[in-house]
């Protein structure tokens, strides 16, 4: 459960952040982190058009460099993008100055006041450094797609047991989700409709 829905000790080491937005009506976040990739991302965007939805992408900037026409695809079909870092860098790993840089530096190619770090890791002084100008999208429920060692069928069970009202809920556009992510997300998707819940974007 630490993973896939971080626990309150957790989620008060980032003051400001937004993990959960419980609202009068059944509503969630859906999320994608690390793309855009050419053989995921349009997969993705023709699933959401299907099921008439919207999400919001939180993408490295390099990937937005390398493939700025799927970008594009994401702002046109009507969804949103947050900053996931230039080089998807963790915070802990870096001084808050040079980290600070590579977050600006994918914000000269995304232009979104949204950012989730990945892995979910930052140091304290980059948290109240990036609060200032970013609203920090962090999770509810992580699927947890990415890795080897879960199923589709795991997955789906995830978004089943831990989402509620408000979940921001997280999948991958990326080639090491591939295989659970695209199994997963149509019936994620329809139970979810199945259930009630509106598909929300961040204001």
């Amino acid at each position: 459960m630490f993973i896939e829905q971080p626990p309150w000790f957790y989620r008060v080491m980032f003051p400001g952040a937004i993990w959960r937005i419980p609202s009068p009506e059944k509503s969630i976040y859906l999320t994608f982190d690390d793309g855009p990739i050419p053989r995921i991302t349009p997969w993705v965007l023709d699933l959401l058009d299907k099921y008439d939805i919207k999400a919001t992408f939180f993408c490295v900037g390099d990937n937005v460099r390398k493939y700025p026409d799927i970008y594009k695809m994401i702002r046109e079909r009507g969804h949103h993008t947050g900053n996931h870092t230039y080089n998807h860098v963790q915070g802990i790993r870096f001084r808050t100055k040079n980290y600070l840089q590579n977050v600006n530096k994918a914000n000269d190619l995304i232009h979104s006041n949204l950012f989730r770090p990945p892995h979910g890791h930052m140091r304290f002084p980059q948290v109240c450094a990036l609060r200032k100008q970013y609203k920090i999208i962090m999770w509810d429920v992580v699927t947890r797609d990415y890795s080897p060692h879960m199923t589709p069928n795991g997955v789906l069970n995830v978004v089943k047991k831990y989402t509620r009202n408000g979940s921001v809920v997280v999948f991958h556009d990326s080639l090491k989700a591939e295989k659970n992510m695209c199994k997963a997300l149509p019936p994620a998707i329809e139970w979810l409709q199945d259930q009630g819940y509106r598909f929300s974007l961040f204001e």
